[in-house]
């Protein structure tokens, strides 16, 4: 009897250890993942019941804030300038969950990334012991004025502005219409939240998607910026190639015709059939340079990679896979001007020139510029890096002559970008869509010899027809956002501080955190946002316009399209 008492003892014992182990294991080692699992109710209410950090434009202007309120949460989350950086700033919705900076930045905005180590100074203990509010602040690389100038330029059509300073990847401009105010979902009636979700997602353009980093169309002629490239690159013979004088390319494998835009007529060497974007020089310059090159040099620019923007959901551009040209070499030829199945967010046309103009280096763009704590101290700042080296500074060199013929060349197609007094590099594009209309786009940057922007312009499913092109639509908005980025001042003050910075001992440098972690890490990683289309066959070129975009950031949208033709 003795005995079965001690094993009962015993095992009452071994329980009663293990949920000590248990308890403890929960409450010190496990509380912090318990404490921010987005499970957790109580979290999500406690969340509304504390203030979350400011969200400050470049340019000191408020974003986003919480402000008291007397109903069934302490806090509300407001957005003073409402649509204009919404597709930046995104919504933090009791509902919806958070988007755009709100996701990205969350432990931040939170306080959540602080370490709970104990201090290890007086000033330390005293800053514990006064420090009420642990919610930090972010300052964006964008600026009101900035942002202002993208939306009016873009003059309430359809369209995205997308601004980078090169040198840094920081971004100056990022812009999409349709847009949608934020404090539409930011309210704490659920049933009106709802309702207004449903008429955002309903909407024409599907404004809850940023267009600037989340959706894809063909790039059109200005991919010829990454043909050239691949040139220089791969084959600099053909840069002094005479190409024949033509309306309209045969091609290989077919009885199919590659033809210029309107029917016009033109060739030459590389320079001249860059300065008007001819399509049969371009095509015949693809299939010279074969399907490899092609896509190892859209590779190099980050075609099939995600850029680490750091704003959720990143979409990818696209460019065929070799093995897809074995059995259609007239698809080389259609990819070469960027059309066939070749797609790209207006971000990735804006990083292909922010590429060539910092001598072939890619910046990693970034809309975070510094964080602040809640006593205003700066505490952490983004460390710019590249991304890519897309090319040699050789090359970036001599396709910046040829973009600048584009603007100031008598026949060149973007002369509509041209600001006296400044250099102004660039390359149209008008992609066929396959149902009558066009994607208008255009990517600059400026001022050469030494470029503080790049832009890229896109006016989607505009008329088809002659005054409806890239140089004609998209080259003026560039054009007004490159001039209110000079006239800010902002590009001198941005470089003074540049050279002249000092790192103070209490800060520090911060890259982009992970949109689903707390920590710190080196990039946003997102999954891809399109995939491969299947090439329509030869006798039937018309493409598929830019497909319908969902409205979730969880997955984002694809939108493709295949043409025989591209225009200027």
């Amino acid at each position: 009897m003795n005995r079965q008492i001690r094993l009962v003892g015993a095992g009452v014992m071994v329980l009663f250890i293990a949920l000590f182990v248990q308890l403890n294991y929960l409450q010190v080692f496990h509380a912090s993942a318990l404490d921010n699992n987005p499970l957790n109710g109580s979290r999500v209410v406690r969340e509304y019941d504390r203030p979350r950090g400011q969200i400050v434009s470049a340019d000191g202007q408020l974003l986003a804030t919480s402000v008291p309120t007397k109903d069934q949460f302490k806090y509300q989350r407001q957005y003073p300038l409402g649509s204009l950086f919404a597709q930046i700033t995104g919504y933090f919705s009791f509902t919806y969950g958070a988007e755009g900076a709100e996701k990205t930045y969350d432990s931040i905005l939170t306080g959540a990334n602080l370490s709970n180590s104990l201090p290890t100074s007086i000033q330390g203990l005293r800053n514990l012991l006064t420090q009420t509010n642990k919610s930090q602040s972010i300052t964006l690389t964008v600026s009101q004025k900035m942002q202002q100038a993208a939306a009016t330029a873009l003059g309430g059509r359809t369209g995205t502005v997308v601004a980078i300073e090169p040198a840094t990847g920081a971004v100056l401009a990022l812009y999409s219409n349709p847009t949608y105010d934020p404090n539409l979902l930011s309210g704490h009636s659920q049933t009106q939240v709802m309702a207004n979700y449903k008429k955002l997602v309903a909407a024409p353009g599907n404004p809850l998607s940023p267009g600037s980093y989340r959706n894809t169309w063909p790039p059109g002629s200005t991919f010829k910026i990454i043909t050239s490239s691949a040139v220089y690159d791969h084959n600099p013979a053909l840069a002094t190639k005479t190409y024949p004088v033509l309306n309209a390319l045969q091609l290989p494998q077919t009885t199919s015709l590659l033809h210029n835009f309107a029917g016009e007529t033109c060739g030459g060497q590389l320079l001249s059939l860059f300065t008007v974007s001819c399509n049969t020089g371009f095509g015949a310059i693809g299939l010279d340079l074969g399907g490899q090159n092609l896509y190892d040099e859209a590779h190099s620019f980050g075609f099939d990679q995600t850029p680490p923007l750091d704003l959720p959901a990143v979409a990818q551009a696209r460019f065929p896979a070799v093995s897809s040209f074995s059995q259609n070499q007239p698809a080389i030829a259609f990819s070469a001007i960027g059309q066939e199945n070749v797609s790209a967010t207006p971000l990735e046309m804006a990083l292909a020139a922010a590429g060539i103009a910092d001598n072939g280096t890619i910046m990693a763009p970034h809309v975070l510029d510094h964080v602040t704590d809640s006593q205003g101290r700066t505490v952490s700042t983004y460390s710019d890096k590249p991304w890519l080296q897309a090319t040699s500074p050789a090359t970036a060199g001599a396709v910046t002559q040829l973009m600048l013929s584009v603007v100031n060349a008598p026949n060149g197609t973007g002369g509509a970008a041209k600001i006296p007094g400044v250099q102004v590099a660039a390359k149209t594009g008008t992609a066929q869509t396959g149902h009558n209309t066009i994607d208008a786009w255009f990517a600059a940057f400026a001022p050469v010899p030494n470029p503080t922007i790049a832009v890229a312009v896109l006016l989607p499913d505009q008329p088809s027809g002659n005054a409806y092109q890239g140089g004609t639509l998209a080259a003026p908005v560039a054009k007004a956002v490159i001039q209110a980025w000079l006239a800010s001042g902002a590009a001198t003050a941005k470089a003074v501080q540049s050279s002249s910075a000092v790192t103070s001992p209490s800060t520090t440098s911060t890259t982009a955190p992970s949109t689903t972690s707390p920590s710190v890490t080196t990039q946003v990683t997102s999954p891809p946002a399109t995939s491969p289309v299947t090439s329509p066959p030869l006798t039937a070129p018309p493409a598929t316009s830019p497909a319908t975009t969902l409205p979730p950031a969880t997955t984002p949208p694809t939108s493709a399209s295949t043409s025989p033709t591209s225009a200027p």
